[in-house]
């Protein structure tokens, strides 16, 4: 009998079943949605950035017939609301809004998936909360240490040394020496004038280096994207330095799957390697012809594969 190969393609497109806008304080309302199976297993997506927000492609990761899909938007992005707001916006309320959105839904454990600095938060999260995890599929592994910042502001030039160029000539000369603090000043700028052309001088640098063959354009970040994670970058991800492996023996019970592009220049695969060499139980899926962007063909087929072996 023939044993019929995992599914590695992504599933069709579906609509939400159901969406709404959750208040987490007296400041920020968070948009949520569900979709896929009503009474499936439930997993939830975290977005990348800080700050770039959710899109409907990333339902497409899921059997929706096995699984009880969960999307949202981070504090400040995507449509959550205030747009682009730093204020009470760190890694412990971004935690602390997972599970007030647990709650929310009636979810008692989930599945939590994960990318770049939506990785990063996974882990964080099931620190916090072991429990609540069911276990994990991160991609493009971030881990949030000063070695891992210096590299996105300064090392990335490395290998794309006219796109950091382009993003260290856009400050004037003398406040080179500090360019995330360059940056901060303009993003949290009010005046768009200021504010809008730092954040397409960020996003270009960053869309450059995600993917293994990049478009010469690149694309320009949204104002959310930008802000926050530079925000987040200056705070030194509001996490204690190692963090995430001092602390790893919370979730090294745990099933996981890390997919790491071997090209990702983002996040090199240096540390996904070091994470996984730590969480003994994980599998560790290297993607030879990818970089760090989920929806490169290779990453994007061993993601689909990594759900499909969840559903056991």
């Amino acid at each position: 009998m023939d044993v019929q190969a995992p599914r590695t393609d992504p599933y069709p497109e579906i609509a939400p079943y159901a969406q709404g806008m959750l208040k987490v304080d007296g400041r920020h309302t968070l948009y949520w949605e569900l979709s896929g199976n009503p009474d499936g297993k439930a997993v939830v997506f975290l977005h990348g950035g800080p700050g770039a927000g959710s899109l409907p492609v990333h339902r497409r990761f899921f059997d929706p017939g096995h699984y009880r899909i969960v999307v949202f938007d981070q504090r400040g992005a995507g449509r959550s609301t205030p747009a682009a707001d730093i204020v009470d916006n760190t890694t412990a309320h971004l935690i602390e809004d997972l599970e007030t959105l647990r709650r929310h839904l009636g979810i008692e454990r989930w599945l939590v998936f994960g990318g770049s600095w939506g990785a990063c938060l996974a882990i964080a999260y099931g620190i916090a909360h072991p429990e609540r995890c069911a276990g994990f599929v991160l991609r493009g592994v971030f881990l949030g240490r000063r070695r891992e910042l210096d590299w996105f502001l300064h090392g990335m030039g490395t290998v794309f040394p006219e796109a950091r160029r382009a993003f260290a000539d856009f400050l004037p000369a003398d406040e080179r020496s500090d360019v995330a603090q360059a940056y901060h000043r303009r993003l949290t700028d009010p005046d768009p004038a200021v504010h809008m052309p730092a954040a397409r001088a960020w996003g270009r640098y960053e869309s450059a280096c995600s993917v293994l063959l990049p478009n010469a354009d690149g694309t320009a970040a949204s104002l959310a994207l930008a802000r926050i994670e530079c925000h987040y970058f200056k705070n030194a991800m509001f996490m204690a330095e190692n963090h995430l492996l001092d602390n790893l023996e919370r979730v090294r019970h745990l099933p996981a799957v890390i997919v790491q592009g071997r090209y990702d220049v983002v996040c090199p695969i240096v540390t996904a390697d070091e994470l996984a060499a730590a969480w003994s139980g994980a599998e560790f899926v290297v993607v030879p012809d990818a970089g760090h962007a989920a929806m490169e063909p290779g990453i994007r087929a061993a993601l689909v594969a990594a759900t499909e072996r969840f559903k056991a």
